[in-house]
């Protein structure tokens, strides 16, 4: 029996990279591409207290009740608590997501690791609310 080796397998998109170079013009260009392109991670700050099915969300770790970062890439959210306790939240639909944010702030940074950094979120801030 003959097998057929057409496999159809969708490229991978290629994300625009900084520009390098001087050339304000395409600086600003990338800058100001929206955040929402595939493969882009958004966060939301969600400080009051989030309830799934009337449930109040707690930290596992560190029992904090309020002031999360929901991030959103793909179809998955995850909750991150500021001492680092991060997890899937199935509960949370890309929907959702998108209903949570009013006004996007904008604000893109290199890279994950750094927007945790810059909004508190990377375990400075452990056990501390930031209103």
């Amino acid at each position: 029996m003959l097998r057929t080796t057409d496999h159809h397998v969708k490229p991978t998109p290629v994300l625009p990279a900084a520009p390098a170079g001087g050339d304000p013009l395409l600086q600003l260009q990338y800058e100001t591409q929206p955040p929402n392109r595939p493969g882009a991670t958004r966060c939301l700050s969600h400080p009051p207290e989030l309830s799934l099915r009337g449930i109040p969300v707690m930290c596992s770790t560190c029992r904090a009740r309020r002031d999360w970062l929901l991030i959103n890439h793909g179809r998955n959210v995850w909750v991150r608590c500021r001492c680092t306790n991060q997890w899937l939240e199935p509960e949370i639909s890309r929907a959702d997501f998108d209903a949570m944010i009013a006004i996007p702030d904008g604000t893109t940074y290199p890279s994950v690791e750094q927007g945790l950094t810059a909004l508190g979120f990377d375990g400075a801030f452990a056990g501390t609310y930031l209103d």
